[in-house]
């Protein structure tokens, strides 16, 4: 037998290896009370299984369903919440970047489910991310049908963490959204963001923590709070708002300002023989956009195709309907303005452009 210099003489198992499978059944049974408050009526069995179950005779209301899924991440705006320690609010972000992605098409939200990779199972902490989750699915009108949390030491520290998701919806074969209902003359409707939302992090980490040097705990006067607390802040979640706008309105085409900035975005949607301009006169990009382009001497073309600069979601409806559209998502709480309009393509290259100056 080769001799073993340095080997330990105890036995190997899943845990001195740096799986501890009994947290990891902790986190569970701390997350099943946030993941009740999701439960639609057509979810069946409990957290647990192998596979979530979702009664599709649900469906049997609609002539042609039409599926819609997407799933997504939120990036490295994770960094911001280990260096903070705050995780009940990084699965808000995870929410809204899948599901906003599906209301576009004009789908509801039906059920999401998600994986959380960490480097060690620190129960409450997963819990909290759950919890986060389970919070934002709520908002969106969705299920969280089951998930996965994988422990990856050796991989990760024992404080790093992703998550990731993966969302389902539905919508009529006849009231899907898209480019083929977009026409000249129709309004382009600005959808306020509460923030940086999920996009860019890594943009904004360089500039202002690694270049600039600021602590996350530092109170920015123009914030009125911390930069650790404004770059935190959730991602809005506009699911249930865009639905109740397509109930109110004829809703021609929704745009989720994600990566790639507003007008890359917004031109997902326009058709090649049609524009969009969108003005930025019509309002005001919060402290923080500025706070990054300044501290970094960032140009302005380049903030635009890396953040949202205030405008999360876009809907196009016709230019008659504004007034409805307007009531409708100011009923809500939610706040929104003209910002453009559809246009002939024309000799233009590109289906989206932003012009004018922000207004001050």
């Amino acid at each position: 037998m080769p001799e073993t210099t340095g080997a330990s003489d105890a036995a190997a198992s899943y845990k001195t290896a740096g799986v501890d499978i009994e947290a990891g059944d902790r986190a569970v049974e701390l997350m099943k009370e946030w993941v009740k408050k999701t439960q639609r009526p057509e979810v069946l069995g409990g957290l647990g299984g192998f596979a979530g179950l979702f009664d599709a005779s649900a469906l049997k209301n609609y002539e042609r369903p039409l599926l819609a899924s997407a799933t997504d991440g939120v990036g490295t705006k994770v960094d911001i919440a280990r260096r903070l320690g705050v995780y009940d609010t990084i699965g808000h972000d995870l929410v809204a970047m899948v599901m906003d992605d599906i209301v576009v098409c004009g789908a509801e939200p039906l059920f999401m489910t998600d994986y959380i990779c960490v480097g060690k199972v620190h129960p409450e902490r997963v819990a909290a991310i759950v919890k986060g989750i389970a919070e934002g699915c709520v908002l969106a009108g969705c299920a969280l049908v089951g998930g996965e949390t994988a422990e990856h030491p050796g991989l990760l520290g024992p404080d790093d963490f992703d998550v990731a998701g993966a969302g389902t919806g539905v919508v009529e074969a006849d009231r899907l959204l898209g480019p083929d209902r977009i026409r000249t003359g129709d309004a382009v409707i600005a959808l306020a963001a509460s923030g940086l939302h999920s996009n860019g992090y890594s943009l904004v980490r360089h500039v202002l923590l690694n270049e600039a040097g600021l602590s996350l705990d530092a109170r920015i006067e123009e914030f009125g709070r911390t930069l650790g607390e404004e770059l935190l802040e959730p991602t809005k979640i506009y699911s249930l708002d865009c639905l109740a706008l397509t109930r109110t309105t004829d809703v021609h085409a929704f745009s989720h300002v994600t990566g790639g900035g507003l007008a890359a975005n917004l031109a997902r949607v326009i058709p090649d023989t049609l524009h969009a301009i969108v003005d930025r006169s019509t309002w005001t990009p919060a402290p923080v956009f500025d706070l990054v382009g300044r501290t970094g001497r960032v140009e302005r073309l380049e903030l635009e195709k890396t953040l949202n600069m205030g405008v999360g979601m876009i809907a196009i409806v016709p230019a008659e309907s504004t007034d409805v559209a307007l009531a409708t998502l100011a009923d809500r709480g939610v706040d929104a303005w003209v910002a453009g309009e559809i246009t002939d393509r024309g000799d233009h290259t590109t289906g989206a452009e932003l012009v004018g100056d922000y207004a001050v």
